[in-house]
């Protein structure tokens, strides 16, 4: 089975994110092993003068260089990308860590139209796999999640099982089911 890093974007304890994160896990548990990144708030700020990275920072790439591929979900923050999950990735420039791994990229925000696009530019100059098909954003994500990972809204599951399925198709190097 795939081994895929999940990293959510909020830092709150008990996030709309983490709630969709739960929902997206239990649609595919049975095919893939989830690994939860623990918080991007316990990365250090980003310096690139820092070498040898800080031991959080070398876990952090330890993870993703272990991983097949990589679920982000994130929430946006005054119209952009939440600053600790920008930090995360601003760690892995210099050692390309994300470079051609498939990455789901779910924004579930009140909006995220903002956070959703600065993303997609980041992850595409840090050579993820990304496409279309394994992004999803999820609009006023707090009414279509309960906080134990159910998606309650179906157009909202619909578009993240059809994300999934393709996410997990380039994983195996298959078309979606």
């Amino acid at each position: 089975m795939p081994r895929i890093l999940v990293i959510n974007g909020s830092t709150r304890a008990a996030s709309t994110n983490g709630s969709l994160i739960q929902a997206i896990t239990n649609l595919g548990d049975d095919r893939a092993q989830f690994i939860r990144y623990p918080s991007v708030a316990d990365l250090p700020h980003f310096n690139p003068d820092l070498d040898p990275a800080p031991e959080a920072v070398a876990q952090f790439r330890g993870l993703l260089n272990q991983a097949d591929g990589v679920l982000i979900c994130t929430p946006e923050y005054a119209m952009g990308v939440p600053g600790s999950l920008k930090n995360a990735l601003d760690w892995t420039v210099s050692t390309a860590d994300f470079r051609q791994k498939p990455v789901m990229l779910v924004t579930a925000s009140l909006s995220g139209e903002k956070a959703h696009a600065s993303l997609l530019e980041t992850l595409t100059v840090i050579e993820a796999v990304i496409t279309p098909a394994t992004t999803v954003l999820v609009q006023f994500a707090r009414t279509k999640v309960t906080a134990d990972g159910t998606i309650t809204d179906a157009i909202a599951l619909a578009d993240v099982q059809n994300a999934l399925e393709h996410f997990l198709a380039a994983l195996q190097g298959t078309s979606p089911k």
